[in-house]
């Protein structure tokens, strides 16, 4: 209920609010684990809920009372929690925040919330024909834009993908983890699979393996098709454990293991990675050089630039330099560098995790795509400026908007004719079963 208020008073992100609450908080690993989900849920289905809520009472009370409402709403129609559970835990919530009158305003609506249940979602249902922006929980501009780009069905199987919560994948760090187990590949197994036409969060069929006995502990996981990439099963305490404060894997998507992949950094090349932080491709990168060579990360914030460096120690990477510079600026830091690979994973809408960013969707808004794709297009001619002749130049965002991934590229070749594009990548969460990214590789292959 707190994370609820904040949230909507504040221009802060959820996961940020989250983070910070639970920092604080002597919860239980259960008890955290529900506080995220209720949280998240209501924001991923504010929309839904917002209706529901509409259908149960003529006038909505104060943001503090509707908010205890939504939490029982979410847990009586999408976490089938037991009515009188819901209902008692939200009425208690009523009376300690806000009153005796609203806590009767509280019951009553749940109540005939759990009795008219299944009335309700025939409504709700209903909306996937007339106003599915709705049934779906996204923005209506958001929810047509899709619609009309792939159609419906696909359409709403993206909703559909980003209101679930998502799975959560670590990294090995072959620095670190360097004992293998039977099946896991070597570093030089793991040299990247450009052609590869799928990655899924799935476990291959008949290879459910326990997790490689590199790691220190036992943390139960399953192998997805990316060699180093590993779906954890079991969550809880996974930040205490003995192999990841050893740095032996990094908490990471398989989709964002793809522009590092593609790069295809060897052991002492020059790397810039100009959209480092955190720091995950970066220490990707080093890992794939085996920590031979030399990589600029650089980043336009500080705090941020510092938690590469965090990530960078712990994981065992030594040949990254942060450099604290604005990407369309690093001419002013670098003048007349070229490096063998730079990489642009640039800023951009996000539209492809927005499974993981449960708010996202409620705060952007179309003029951002538009001012994002300008800032990709310059953030990629600054980059064409640092890549030595025949270098790699990969450009890659999480975003699934045609005017941040196919457009920015049809500008720039238009420009930059000593560039040749080699290939492109786009992951589609529904198709691929990971979050959406495109990543596109040039060569620059003779001088300007």
């Amino acid at each position: 209920m707190d994370l609820l208020n904040r949230w909507a008073k504040s221009q802060q992100f959820a996961d940020e609010l989250l983070e910070r609450a639970l920092g604080e908080s002597s919860l239980s690993s259960p008890d955290r684990a529900f506080a995220t989900e209720l949280f998240y849920g209501c924001l991923r289905r504010k929309l839904a809920l917002e209706f529901l809520l509409a259908q149960l009472a003529d006038k909505l009370p104060r943001a503090l009372v509707v908010n205890i409402v939504t939490l029982g709403l979410y847990q009586i129609f999408y976490l089938e929690t037991p009515a009188h559970a819901a209902v008692n835990e939200s009425v208690a919530l009523a009376k300690t925040h806000a009153g005796a009158a609203e806590a009767g305003f509280v019951n009553a609506i749940l109540r005939r919330a759990d009795r008219d249940r299944d009335t309700l979602r025939d409504r709700l249902y209903a909306l996937r024909k007339t106003e599915p922006w709705v049934y779906h929980s996204h923005p209506e501009w958001l929810w047509k834009r899709w619609a009309a780009r792939w159609g419906v069905e696909p359409a709403e199987a993206l909703c559909a993908w980003n209101n679930q919560p998502p799975p959560l994948y670590i990294r090995i760090n072959t620095l670190k983890a360097s004992a293998l187990c039977e099946g896991l590949p070597t570093p030089h197994d793991s040299r990247p699979q450009v052609s590869h036409p799928n990655l899924t969060e799935t476990a291959r069929s008949g290879d459910r393996r326990r997790t490689p006995s590199l790691l220190s502990c036992d943390i139960q996981a399953e192998p997805t098709d990316h060699p180093l990439c590993w779906r954890v099963t079991e969550a809880s305490g996974l930040f205490g454990t003995k192999s990841f404060v050893n740095g032996e894997f990094y908490v990471q998507d398989p989709s964002t293991l793809v522009a590092v992949d593609v790069l295809d950094p060897q052991p002492g090349d020059s790397v810039l990675d100009m959209c480092a932080a955190p720091g995950g491709k970066a220490t990707y990168i080093a890992q794939k050089m085996e920590n031979r060579g030399r990589i600029i990360a650089a980043d336009s914030s500080n705090s941020r630039l510092a938690l590469v460096g965090e990530n960078c120690r712990r994981l065992g990477v030594e040949i990254v330099a942060s450099l604290a510079c604005e990407g369309t600026h690093l001419d002013r830091c670098l003048r007349g560098e070229e490096f063998d690979r730079v990489l642009v994973d640039a800023p951009c809408s996000n539209t492809g995790v927005l499974r993981r960013r449960a708010d996202l969707r409620w705060r952007i808004e179309p003029g951002e795509i538009t001012r994002l794709a300008t800032l990709q297009g310059k953030l990629l001619a600054t980059a064409a400026k640092f890549t030595r002749l025949h270098g790699v130049l990969v450009y890659s965002t999480c975003s699934l908007e045609p005017e941040e991934n196919e457009q920015v590229l049809d500008k720039f070749l238009a420009t930059h004719r000593s560039f040749t594009l080699e290939t492109t990548r786009e992951l589609f969460p529904p198709r691929d079963g990971v979050d959406g990214a495109f990543v596109a590789r040039f060569q620059k292959t003779h001088a300007a």
